[in-house]
């Protein structure tokens, strides 16, 4: 099997217990990775390198909600629709009760203000203690969160699946 991983790292599919036959990274940075295609770019706009490609599977893990508004969505949905036969792209969902890169309940619906100031006091989350509220803005600006109508919007040929904490629906994967 031929994967394109879009934002993917080589780190994490060494975690993974088999492995695809041909594996290529599109990320925003060089990974220098052994056994690996790594092909630096932009996955919204793929270098010309990649648009002749085709791959039986295009995989995304938390990456459509950092890409940048609804334009910059239907473009790496276009990548996703473009390169491949199948797809499976996972986002966290916007409705889920705790915003999953913060860790804050509800920062997702705070006006931006009042989510720069809890992210700067809340010394949790994957960005760790942002001390700065410049640094705390752009975090908070780089976030869009999506819910299951838009995942839809952008993947009208995939099936939707929602990955489960008890009854609530912690993230969304179009899959196709």
């Amino acid at each position: 099997m031929r994967v394109l991983d879009l934002g993917g790292t080589a780190e994490s599919w060494r975690l993974c217990p088999m492995q695809p036959a041909h594996l290529t990274l599109l990320n925003v940075f060089d990974q220098g990775a052994a056994g690996v295609d790594v092909v630096v770019g932009d996955a919204c706009d793929p270098p010309a390198s990649l648009r002749g490609e085709h791959f039986d599977l295009v995989y995304a893990n938390s990456v459509i909600e950092h890409v940048g508004g609804h334009y910059r969505r239907e473009q790496f949905a276009e990548t996703v629709h473009n390169l491949g036969d199948h797809n499976w792209i996972q986002t966290p969902n916007r409705y889920f009760p705790i915003e999953p890169h913060f860790l804050f309940p509800g920062l997702q619906f705070l006006p931006v203000p009042f989510a720069v100031r809890a992210a700067v006091l809340w010394p949790v989350g994957n960005f760790g203690d942002l001390k700065s509220p410049e640094v705390a803005l752009g975090k908070v600006q780089g976030i869009e969160l999506l819910g299951m109508v838009q995942m839809r919007s952008y993947f009208p040929n995939s099936e939707m699946l929602r990955e489960r904490v008890g009854p609530l629906t912690k993230s969304l994967i179009a899959y196709r």
